[in-house]
């Protein structure tokens, strides 16, 4: 696993699963709110990525 976008989406699974299950009781409501926090874990790190590109280091 090299792919830096793999082992974001690793993560954002990771952490997303952990908050969820200490937040909500229900299976449904944990599932619900990891897809939301994966896919802003995601979603602003494509955004940000996105935004950095056109300036080289």
């Amino acid at each position: 696993m090299t792919s830096h976008f793999l082992l974001l989406v690793f993560f954002a699974a990771c952490v997303s699963t952990v908050l969820a299950v200490l937040q909500k009781d229900d299976r449904a409501g944990q599932v619900r709110l990891a897809l939301y926090i994966a896919g802003g874990f995601i979603g602003t790190a494509l955004l940000l990525g996105w935004l950095m590109f056109p300036f080289p280091l």
